[in-house]
């Protein structure tokens, strides 16, 4: 058994600490949303006051945060300092390889261990402890976390050292952000051309088109019957953390001189949907937005 302290414990983070005490760790969490901690407490989380009073005496402290940002903040604001020496530090949340490398200097320089583990799989796969986690770690640290991160996830990859885990990560959405608009499109064009969107679905599935946007997250009902448009799009993984992810994909291109210009769009039409009332709905809600466009574009060819 181990003593796990969890930091963060919304969409994401609430289930995937659900899972280690079912699988009979003691887990101590905090999160600054009174919902999140009581949905925490009713799954057997022990719920401390604050983030350092989580971390005292864990061996293990997991954050799932929303920025990089803010998990600097949260480690320099006393997480770090409450932690016993040697505590490793494995931070799950979406954010830049540079904040990643600096929250393992920071744990690194406190006395401590770190690493990055982003995941990728959505609330379903959380609450399933199917994600797929992509680590960036020295092999000593990969090997003292992966059991933990088995019970979290179907697949646990180690992608490198520092940095690494969060670089897939990036790549990773930039690829699905992109399919997911161009299965969408797709299917917009289909309902024009006459074709059913059951029977798009059931060539592109078993065929070239086939991809993790078509067949698991469909953005059409029917066909996938657990995708989110069945749930009126209901996420899910939601058009704001896309929006989010797809900004870091940006930065990176940009920082790197990469010719992404199939990223670069998938960033700006996503921004544009979570402003433009998207950033609560599951991401395949984008096809609605397309929908919306190509109505406005009939028009004005018929004019």
């Amino acid at each position: 058994m181990t003593n796990i302290a969890f930091i963060g414990l919304g969409h994401m983070g609430g289930p995937m600490a659900a899972n280690l005490v079912k699988a009979g760790h003691t887990v101590t969490g905090f999160d600054v949303a009174p919902p999140a901690l009581e949905a925490a407490r009713t799954n057997g989380v022990v719920v401390a006051a604050t983030g350092p009073d989580a971390a005292a005496g864990a061996d293990v402290v997991i954050t799932m945060l929303l920025s990089g940002q803010q998990v600097l903040d949260v480690y320099r604001g006393g997480l770090l300092a409450a932690a016993k020496p040697g505590t490793l530090f494995i931070d799950s949340s979406t954010i830049d390889v540079d904040s990643a490398r600096a929250a393992r200097e920071l744990a690194i320089s406190a006395g401590h261990r770190g690493m990055d583990a982003p995941v990728s799989g959505g609330v379903v796969g959380a609450e399933a402890g199917t994600l797929t986690f992509m680590v960036g770690a020295d092999e000593a640290d990969f090997a003292a976390a992966e059991p933990l991160l088995s019970i979290m996830g179907g697949r646990v990859v180690h992608c490198g050292g520092s940095g690494a885990g969060q670089a897939a990560k990036i790549c990773n959405n930039m690829i699905l952000g992109i399919s997911m608009i161009a299965v969408s499109e797709a299917f917009v064009l289909g309902e024009k051309l006459g074709l059913s969107n059951q029977a798009l679905f059931d060539v592109s599935s078993t065929a070239s088109g086939q991809c993790w946007a078509l067949t698991t997250n469909c953005p059409v009902p029917g066909p996938v019957p657990a995708s989110p448009a069945n749930r009126e799009y209901q996420p899910g993984f939601a058009g704001a953390l896309m929006a989010k992810d797809l900004g870091l994909a940006l930065a990176a291109l940009e920082s790197t001189g990469t010719d992404g210009r199939l990223g670069t769009m998938a960033a700006d039409i996503y921004r544009h949907f979570a402003d433009e009332g998207g950033a609560g709905l599951d991401f395949s809600g984008i096809i609605n937005a397309i929908r919306e466009r190509s109505a406005d574009n009939s028009q004005g060819a018929a004019s």
